[in-house]
């Protein structure tokens, strides 16, 4: 692997100034005209548009779940055997590089854009969900939701298994995603001198080809998946905000207010997006990560300390024991959650995937590959398995040895509420959940624009502010259409539309890489 720049291409050169804005040709109006056209249309024919994003959903997840889930292994192996090769050496930026940022500060981003939302929306229902289908009677037939035939009437089986299955859908196979695309658009946009864009992945297997349509098709299908899969998390943060409000305010429940929290969301992420990425988002990630330790901390101090403690390692080892199994694509039994949870899973994660590796990639120059390997995958993944181990088991432990079904019987949006409801000082920290998920939402969107902005700009990580502006608003725009569209149904259709093409592309990264 040379650090020579094997192509006499500009960042840029393809780039048309116009109205003050510095966009790529054709890549920027191909992919913002489609966006625009996608929300008028959605907007104008609501009921058609619910209609068939009700139906692509299990469509997709029925037809390409094997598919999804063969991919997401391969990215796991991928990165893992590339952290043995002696290519784990190479220093991102050529052997002077040094980091831009601190760990503390690089951590705290890689946490907050990779995860934050889910994490606040699924830290509770994900465990509790597994297990109340995984205890049910009738756990292992064709209606159940039960991983892996569920362990039906035995409490302790069904949590672990519950909890190993949770673990594997944030563990390992997401960051292995973010950390191929992360990797090769570091790699090729530092060491080679190439456009900081997705195309730039792709010369080694296209060559000048990917200054041309080939590449301009594989930009703007990497635009639809972070706008797609962006919006799918906004959508979900929206709905649980608009909870915990209701729950501690009496906000109704209602599209109108899901709307206007997204509207006004959107906007203050504007004001991050005009910040930049050193004064807003690399401080609202800082402010993130501790808000969300405080939390973390508080449920582990207060909740049940030692079966948090001890669930970490038990979770951990059933993880890998069912780790085979949960991933293994042919002869599941298992379909609803294969598909439901899983599919829906890795489509979603891989429609982040050029949302979080480009943001990954801005922010790792000067670290070595192995390095960079090894914290974009371990360090996440820790952290999100202690986050799903604390919460998920103060919330079993409500329903298991309490005896109370009020947080299972809760709404997906409600539960983490409900659960802290069990535990003290609940107004304040049910508060502090709800300033997280707002953050987590303005750390996403802010995050997103400034990456869409520079695949739209051809590689650019300059572009003039309004731009950025542009497709925050669309982010925004994108996700209330898809809310009043069928909710969280239609939410996921998206992400699933966007990630299994995109899935393709990351593949094709491996073999580039």
């Amino acid at each position: 692997m040379s650090e020579l720049n094997e192509t006499d291409y500009e960042v840029g050169q393809d780039n048309i100034e116009i109205f003050g804005l510095d966009i790529h040709n054709p890549v920027f109006f191909v992919s913002g005209g489609i966006i625009v056209l996608f929300v008028f249309i959605a907007a104008i024919f609501q009921g058609p548009v619910t209609e068939f994003l009700g139906w692509l959903r299990p469509a997709v997840t029925d037809s390409f779940d094997w598919f999804l889930v063969i991919a997401g292994n391969v990215f796991v192996l991928f990165c893992i055997v590339l952290i043995f090769t002696p290519f784990g050496s190479i220093r991102l930026g050529g052997k002077d590089a040094t980091p831009d940022f601190s760990y503390t500060g690089w951590f705290a981003m890689l946490f907050a854009a990779g995860m934050g939302i889910g994490l606040m929306f699924y830290g509770v229902s994900e465990p509790v969900s597994h297990f109340t289908s995984s205890f049910a009677a009738d756990a292992g037939t064709p209606d159940s939701w039960a991983p892996l035939g569920g362990a039906p009437g035995d409490a302790d089986a069904a949590r672990r298994l519950a909890m190993a299955a949770t673990i594997y859908h944030w563990g390992l196979h997401p960051w292995a995603m973010y950390a191929v695309v992360g990797l090769g658009l570091a790699f090729f946009a530092y060491n080679r001198g190439l456009p900081l864009t997705v195309r730039s992945v792709f010369h080694p297997l296209l060559g000048e080809r990917v200054w041309g349509w080939p590449g301009h098709v594989i930009d703007v299908l990497a635009v639809f998946a972070t706008l797609f899969g962006l919006a799918t998390s906004l959508g979900i943060g929206a709905g649980q905000a608009n909870a915990g409000l209701n729950h501690l305010f009496g906000m109704p429940i209602t599209d109108t207010s899901k709307v206007l929290l997204i509207i006004g969301i959107t906007g203050i992420a504007l004001f991050s997006v005009v910040a930049g990425l050193d004064a807003g988002v690399k401080r609202l990630s800082e402010i993130n990560m501790a808000l969300a330790a405080l939390l973390l901390l508080f449920v582990i101090l207060v909740g049940p300390t030692f079966a948090i403690v001890t669930g970490f390692f038990d979770y951990l080892t059933a993880y890998l024991v069912n780790l085979p199994a949960l991933s293994n694509p042919v002869g599941r039994t298992d379909q609803h959650f294969f598909d439901g949870w899983t599919a829906f899973y890795w489509a979603w994660w891989i429609s982040w995937s050029p949302f979080v590796g480009m943001f990954i990639a801005r922010v790792s120059r000067g670290r070595t590959v192995r390095e960079f390997l090894v914290c974009v995958l371990l360090i996440p993944s820790a952290v999100c398995v202690l986050w799903m181990t604390a919460f998920g088991t103060a919330a079993l432990n409500q329903v298991i040895e309490q005896g109370s079904s009020a947080v299972a019987d809760a709404a997906l949006e409600l539960q983490l509420f409900v659960m802290l409801e069990g535990l003290p000082l609940s107004a304040i920290t049910s508060f502090l959940g709800i300033v997280l998920v707002v953050v987590f939402f303005v750390t996403s969107s802010d995050s997103g624009s400034l990456v869409i902005d520079t695949i739209t700009a051809g590689g650019k990580v300059d572009a003039p502010v309004p731009q950025r502006v542009f497709w925050a608003i669309f982010e925004g725009l994108v996700a209330i259409v898809l809310l009043l569209a069928g909710g969280l149904a239609a939410l996921q259709a998206a992400a699933l539309t966007t990630g299994i093409p995109f899935a393709l592309v990351l593949l094709g990264m491996c073999v580039a890489i």
